[in-house]
């Protein structure tokens, strides 16, 4: 039981092309031997039959006056076959003028009349007999062809011997015509099986010899058919050690490593995207952190400050208390709209579905006409709008979209010379919506990072003025959740347009 499990663990740890090797040369072994096996047993089939055949022709060709005297013969002196010995001997003289004595070779033979009764004539060995039962020879006899089975018996000493019968006449004995009856031949089927050993040892040889010079040449084959394994294997090394940049070759001859190095690769370039994006996350993730951070602490900051001034003996005056208030009551406010904005914005991250609708953008914009001049003050407003202008979205944060972009566009106009142009147009995708100013544009190196969270061209401005820079990060964010696109056109010293564009 160890040697075996021993044995198996020695497979468990070797190589691949240990194991492809050891399990090919057992399969092909035991082929081999099954092979031979089967050789065995279907040559000595035949072989047997063969030489069954042959006995039969022999017992064919003699004449049948031979098996009458043979059957009349009491003694050795009479009887026409004899022991190789005595045929040798009276073969050269005539005996009585009865002729020469027959021999047949290697073969004991006994006749056997109709009822029966074994008669030896001739054998090779006077100790060794075969003799069936009455009863066996009579069903032989009942046959009544001369063509009968062969069988495959021990003799007196435990000898196998191959027994073949031919009958002979087919009535009772008739003087005239010779005898009639059963003849039974029987031979040693040592010298049969001497050969089929020969020939099994032979086959034995040669499947060896086969096997070696077969494995001489199936090494450097499977080296060969393991190189893309190889190939793999130390790719994966390479990427193990870090380096996500690596791709294993997908085209190597083999459809099957091909196809493996293929779904690698797609893995790989998930693998590297994932990491890639999480990079990033991270790195969004600390901006946005310290940007927020640096948001809030500015108003905590003016808010701590105005507390210690009035803590200081400021309160007890009216005019110096009512500025500070005013002034926290600001920095509160910029707090809570920062917070608002901040929520809104993990919202979105985590993609919502909308409850969009079929909306008549020409009526949303014609509600919010009054509010977003109410917005402008002084400055001149225009609204273009084509009508019948359809498309499925959210009104609520289409509205949001739009107020986000004009309170962007008034403050960075003029209060009393400033232009805002809002329009609406259809297109073969959706529609289309426009908010133009004529501010002082937006220079090429800005336009890049607008959309950025707490990204803010002039940051004294925007502080002073509420801003914290994340009101076109949410347009962005809900625009794109609609599966719309926005992009800035600017010139500098001209003014700028942001373009919104959904789909219908």
């Amino acid at each position: 039981m160890k040697t075996r499990g021993w044995f198996a663990a020695v497979l468990e740890t070797k190589s691949l092309k240990f194991q492809i090797l050891s399990r090919t040369l057992l399969v092909m072994s035991a082929l081999l031997l099954l092979i031979g096996v089967f050789q065995y047993v279907f040559m000595q089939q035949f072989m047997f039959q063969n030489k069954a055949e042959t006995i039969r022709n022999q017992l064919a060709a003699l004449p049948p006056n031979v098996w009458l005297r043979a059957e009349l013969g009491g003694d050795k002196n009479t009887s026409p076959f004899l022991p190789r010995q005595d045929f040798m001997r009276n073969n050269r003289q005539d005996n009585f003028g009865e002729g020469p004595r027959i021999f047949v070779p290697d073969l004991t033979i006994a006749l056997i009349d109709d009822k029966g009764t074994y008669k030896l004539v001739s054998s090779q060995d006077e100790q060794s007999t075969l003799e069936l039962d009455k009863e066996e020879y009579v069903r032989i006899l009942q046959k009544r062809t001369k063509k009968q089975d062969h069988l495959i018996m021990n003799d007196s000493k435990g000898n196998e011997q191959l027994i073949v019968f031919h009958q002979i006449g087919g009535g009772e004995p008739d003087r005239s015509r010779g005898y009639q009856g059963l003849i039974q031949a029987s031979t040693s089927t040592a010298p049969i099986k001497d050969v089929l050993l020969r020939q099994l040892l032979t086959f034995l040889f040669l499947s060896m010899l086969a096997m070696v010079i077969g494995l001489l040449g199936f090494l450097p084959v499977l080296r060969r058919t393991l190189v893309p394994l190889s190939n793999l294997v130390d790719t994966v090394k390479s990427i193990d050690s870090g380096n996500l940049n690596e791709r294993f070759p997908d085209h190597q001859g083999q459809a099957e490593m091909d196809r493996l190095a293929t779904s690698f690769n797609s893995m790989l370039e998930r693998l590297e995207f994932s990491f890639e994006a999480e990079k990033e996350a991270k790195e969004q993730m600390r901006r946005f952190a310290a940007d927020a951070s640096h948001e809030l602490r500015t108003p905590l900051t003016s808010i701590h400050g105005f507390l210690e001034v009035l803590l200081r003996g400021a309160y007890q005056q009216p005019e110096p208390l009512l500025k500070a208030l005013k002034s926290m009551h600001g920095e509160s406010v910029r707090i809570n709209k920062l917070v608002e904005d901040l929520l809104l914005l993990a919202r979105l991250d985590r993609t919502p579905s909308f409850h969009k609708t079929e909306v008549d953008m020409d009526d949303v914009l014609h509600e919010m006409e009054h509010q977003l001049r109410l917005l402008a003050g002084e400055r001149a407003v225009t609204f273009l709008l084509e009508p019948e202008t359809v498309c499925h979205c959210d009104p609520d944060k289409i509205k949001q979209v739009i107020l986000n972009l004009f309170h962007n566009a008034v403050q960075h106009t003029h209060p009393e010379t400033g232009e805002v142009r809002v329009s609406l147009t259809k297109t073969d995708a959706g529609v289309e919506i426009a908010v133009r100013d004529n501010g002082p544009g937006i220079a090429p190196e800005h336009i890049a990072h607008l959309f950025d969270r707490f990204y803010r061209i002039d940051s004294s401005r925007a502080r002073r003025s509420g801003g914290a820079g994340l009101g076109l990060s949410i347009t962005r964010s809900i625009v794109e959740l609609h599966g719309g696109s926005i992009h800035v056109e600017s010139t500098v010293g001209e003014g700028s347009a942001f373009i919104v564009r959904l789909p219908g």
